[in-house]
């Protein structure tokens, strides 16, 4: 389905430093992010567990949806989604590092 820039405009890409990562409580998929988008923090939670260890996101930047609607995911808050790909051997997250956090990709 295509959509117009319009559409496309309305989504808003940031650059996101991870300060913090762990396990969502009951669930082995679910991780917690703690995340610095330029001064503002963020929870994001990601479907990546099976993928990512929390230690190996820590000090890591990434492309976060900053404007997605806030959601609960096993009772805990995410404030955006960060972006992977479906790779052929698995999720891959997709990094920026080098980039400072809180920039607008466009």
């Amino acid at each position: 389905m295509a959509i117009g820039i319009e559409d496309f405009a309305k989504v808003s890409l940031k650059t996101a430093k991870v300060v913090a990562c762990e396990p969502v409580k009951k669930s082995d998929k679910l991780l917690c992010l703690q995340l610095e988008v330029g001064e503002e923090k963020r929870q994001v939670v990601s479907g990546i567990a099976e993928y990512y260890k929390p230690e190996d996101l820590i000090g890591k930047t990434v492309v976060v949806v900053a404007n997605l609607k806030a959601a609960k995911l096993r009772g805990v808050e995410s404030q955006g989604m960060i972006l992977a790909a479906d790779a052929p051997e698995g999720v891959k997250v997709i990094f920026v590092d080098g980039i400072p956090s809180g920039c607008t990709i466009r």
